[in-house]
């Protein structure tokens, strides 16, 4: 196996207010089959999926698949592009669940989370600069 992940698949309760929000945010739809919405991001896609239908393909009830139990990060290119981002999601609809702040290792981040509950991160990491293209490698893209 690759070291990678292809597709982060969201389970969601409406997949089209979700989708609204991504949008709000500035991500584009890419053409995808009926009851899929998917984003291509670089080197992945985020999917969102309904929720009961990923449970019924998956064999579980729903109420196994849980809730925010796992965060999704986003990392921005200067310390002070946390706190306007963190605005941009709020304003499409987001709760902003820690507001923008200097965080023990040296970075800088806030936590919100989209209409559904899904948890992001927007951090800005002083020891994993963003390549050219807006990618992202631990110690920094090359």
């Amino acid at each position: 196996m690759e070291q990678r992940v292809s597709l982060i698949t969201v389970g969601a309760l409406d997949i089209n207010v979700l989708a609204q929000f991504y949008e709000a945010l500035g991500w584009k739809r890419v053409d995808s089959p009926d009851g899929v919405i998917a984003f291509d991001l670089i080197g992945q896609t985020l999917g969102l999926y309904p929720l009961a239908a990923l449970a019924e393909e998956i064999g579980v009830p729903v109420d196994a698949l849980g809730r925010g139990a796992m965060t999704l990060a986003y990392n921005v290119r200067e310390k002070g592009d946390v706190t306007p981002l963190l605005g941009r999601a709020k304003a499409a609809g987001a709760q902003v669940l820690k507001p923008a702040s200097d965080v023990f290792w040296g970075g800088h981040h806030g936590y919100f989370a989209d209409p559904e509950g899904h948890i992001w991160e927007v951090a800005w990491n002083p020891f994993s600069p963003l390549g050219p293209d807006g990618a992202f490698q631990w110690n920094g893209a090359e």
